[in-house]
């Protein structure tokens, strides 16, 4: 067998190129003759794309999302739509969860919770920035605090344009981001992660997207706030049912390690099956249009999810949960949004 070009002395090549999901990189292995040569490593990535997965930028689909929810419900019960203030809200959004995301990724890692082996099955999720050496940990804590202060000044703006009510939302939206991990509360380290995701992804963000619109409150949006914080909370189940016994030996007392990961299952299970009767009530009272009855056609993906965490222990599993749950929010929240434009159109 002749040589390929450009691999001189290498009789046998094979390019293996297995995507990592969620990491945005390529694995290449080349095997050589004698023994082989692998290149796990690819180069470092530029400025930018550091900092894109510093703030797992693959993460802030949700709260837009949740946003989103929010904004076109108020067109569809209201009428009303400004897309300057879904942009403002939308951003803020990102911003908090983005540095949520660096806080959190430093203090599981200053802690000793998540492993400094970039390629352990434990570690998707994480963005990886500070074990593969892009960041120092200080850099990944600072870059948290100024994505938050982006947030925050994002918010100011809406509570100029909009009133007080935005500030006590965006206080409780600043103070949960920050303190979910970092002391004195390290709120997802007492049990509480699963209930703070819930109340800021859903009513938190949804009810404040509407209020931007609307400045008031309706049932409607509190509806739909519901579904949407509990798929936001699952993908946040899957993730600690992974890491249930690697946190617990850290210390870390999440509700899957506090309840067990049989009843962890069941956890999740029942939050994807009150997502799904939430909107059911809501068109049985007429708070949502029929066609929002259509988010059953994720139904497969949240039975996948299910499955997946149920066939026990393997981070292989859980990590495919994990990415699937992310996707049931999106899509669910997708058809939502959907069904409020369309009804409101027609």
């Amino acid at each position: 067998m002749k040589p390929l070009k450009g691999f001189t002395n290498l009789s046998f090549f094979s390019l293996a190129c297995t995507r990592r999901a969620m990491r945005g990189e390529l694995e290449f292995v080349l095997m050589a003759d004698v023994g082989s040569a692998t290149i796990q490593e690819p180069a470092r990535p530029g400025w930018f794309a550091v900092w894109m997965q510093a703030s797992r930028a693959w993460t802030l689909g949700m709260p837009f999302m949740c946003v989103s929810v929010g904004t076109f419900t108020a067109m569809y019960s209201r009428g009303v739509f400004s897309p300057w203030k879904y942009l403002l809200a939308a951003v803020a959004a990102m911003a908090l969860q983005a540095g949520a995301n660096m806080v959190n990724d430093y203090y599981d890692y200053v802690s000793g919770t998540d492993s400094p082996d970039w390629q352990s099955p434990e570690n998707f999720g994480p963005g990886l920035v500070i074990q593969r050496g892009f960041l120092k940990p200080d850099a990944v804590f600072m870059g948290g605090i100024v994505s938050i202060v982006i947030g925050i000044a994002l918010g100011i703006v809406l509570v100029g344009l909009c009133g007080w009510p935005i500030l006590w939302l965006g206080l409780i939206g600043v103070l949960g981001s920050y303190f979910y991990t970092a002391a004195p509360l390290s709120l997802a380290y007492r049990g509480l992660g699963d209930f703070m995701v819930f109340a800021l992804m859903g009513p938190g963000y949804v009810l404040g997207a509407y209020y931007v619109q609307t400045l008031s409150f309706s049932w409607s949006a509190f509806l739909a706030s519901i579904p949407i914080g509990l798929l936001c909370s699952g993908v946040l189940q899957a993730n600690n049912l992974r890491d249930i016994d690697n946190d617990a030996a850290h210390g870390k007392r999440t509700m899957a390690v506090i309840i067990g990961r049989t009843a962890a299952v069941k956890e999740l299970r029942l939050s994807n099956l009150l997502a799904y009767l939430t909107v059911l009530f809501g068109v049985v009272t007429g708070q949502f249009p029929w066609l929002a009855l259509a988010v059953v056609i994720t139904a497969p993906h949240a039975l996948e999810e299910i499955r997946l965490v149920s066939d026990g222990p393997d981070p292989e599993r859980h990590n495919r949960a994990m990415a699937l749950s992310g996707q049931l929010q999106f899509e669910f929240g997708a058809v939502l949004v959907a069904a409020f434009l369309l009804s409101h159109l027609l």
